[in-house]
């Protein structure tokens, strides 16, 4: 028994009518406390023995006799499917529609609250998008967009289907994985919450296998690198996105994100020492601090964008503020990060550069230039802030095959 359940009159305090609250009295053993929840009704001493006392109430008693059985059973229901057992789990299943417990909808939006209250913004908007994908194939193929999706309806068959639905309008495997993921994550909280078998469970071998989805990661040669910071910007946008490209790429290939997130407080003489936001937020262990050293170019950019204000808890470029709320961290970074990529590109293109440049190839560039230069391999992991080693050698794994080329051919370049 995870929880005692009974129906009360709580007779603490009589109302002006006379009247006692009824509640719903949960007591857990394992954590050896109770809390009483409103059943909305109030009675007389006199009624509650004639409504729930008694072994056959009376007829018109019946329907008030029904409804709180109902909702005793209702509550054990809850209460048996949280393992271990919180308050926090049972009030959740509690105060939910009947259905919402097998539904991949309500599910979806629980995560989305979730890691929207932890403020993590992109994880919420990862899982948001991908319910929305997901609903959108099945308005595609069945004619109405569900309001319901039972999750024995996700079988090994309707993911392949799904998959299949993606590339063909277009989409990459890597978006493929990125949505199928979080439907993963979804199904195996769903179980750990005992909301669902694992019977139906329709991933791993034999059944339903994401594609690895990696993404072609490309990265410029010294000769292009050479060309790229020679080149004489057009407007003040493209100096602005070719500065903060090329300040990603001496710090390390910090990524735009972190850019944003750096305060005053980051600088210790002649170096940046940060955490990712990325590995903050998802790794269980204690995450890795990054050093960057400061290099005479990235303390120019530092002068020329850095807030007059060094006050060590100001941010360091006017990104953000202090003045911004959490929920619009995201969107600004993402405004300021889409302006860099137009401009690069802009600037790439015309100086006969590949166009696709963006803020990611400044990262891609500096692991490969790393080990061109003999750098480890450990090296590499310590500067991009990679929690394993595995992550930095799948990384390299992902690159087009002439970067891997260029990267053997420089491992007998003694000049």
């Amino acid at each position: 028994m995870k929880a005692d359940i009974s129906i009360i009159l709580d007779t603490r305090r009589e109302k002006k009518n006379g009247n006692y609250p009824v509640k719903l009295r949960v007591y857990s053993p394992l954590i050896q406390k109770v809390r009483n929840y409103s059943t909305g009704m109030d009675m007389t001493k006199k009624e509650f023995e004639s409504v729930w006392e008694t072994i056959k109430p009376r007829k018109e008693k019946k329907d008030i006799r029904d409804f709180l059985e109902a909702l005793k059973t209702k509550a054990t229901e809850a209460a048996n499917k949280c393992d271990p057992f919180s308050f926090e789990l049972f009030d959740k299943k509690l105060h939910r529609r009947k259905g919402d417990g097998k539904n991949v909808i309500y599910h979806y939006n629980q995560r989305i609250q979730y890691f929207t209250e932890l403020k993590r913004f992109g994880t919420a908007e990862t899982y948001d998008l991908s319910l929305k994908s997901i609903l959108k194939y099945i308005e595609d193929t069945k004619g109405t967009k569900p309001t319901k999706l039972p999750f024995n309806n996700i079988t090994s068959s309707f993911l392949q289907k799904y998959e299949n639905f993606m590339l063909e309008k277009g989409k990459s495997e890597t978006t493929v994985s990125m949505y199928v993921r979080s439907l993963r994550a979804v199904f195996n909280h769903a179980i750990r919450e005992n909301e669902v078998s694992e019977d139906i469970y329709p991933f791993g071998k034999n059944k339903y296998e994401i594609p690895a989805g990696n993404a072609v990661k490309k990265a410029l040669s010294k000769s292009q690198l050479k060309v790229l910071f020679n080149a004489t910007p057009a407007i003040p946008e493209q100096e602005k996105a070719k500065d903060f490209w090329f300040f990603s790429f001496v710090c390390n290939g910090m990524n735009i994100n972190d850019i944003a997130m750096l305060k005053y407080k980051n600088i210790k003489g002649n170096t940046i020492e940060f955490k990712r936001a990325k590995t903050r937020q998802t790794a269980k262990k204690k995450s890795t601090t990054i050093v960057v050293h400061l290099t005479d170019f990235s303390k120019q950019i530092i002068e020329k964008y850095g807030n007059e204000d060094k006050n060590p808890e100001n941010y360091i470029f006017s990104i953000i503020d202090s003045n911004t709320k959490p929920e619009e961290m995201k969107p600004r970074i993402k405004n300021f990060t889409r302006l860099v990529n137009q401009h690069i590109k802009n600037l790439a293109k015309a100086n006969e550069l590949p166009e696709d440049i963006s803020s990611y190839y400044a990262r891609h560039t500096f692991a490969t230039l790393s080990i061109q230069g003999g750098a480890s391999m450990e090296f590499v992991q310590e500067s991009l802030g990679h929690q394993n080693i595995s992550t930095t050698q799948n990384y390299f794994s992902g690159f087009e095959d002439e970067t891997k080329k260029q990267i053997v051919e420089s491992l007998l370049n003694f000049d």
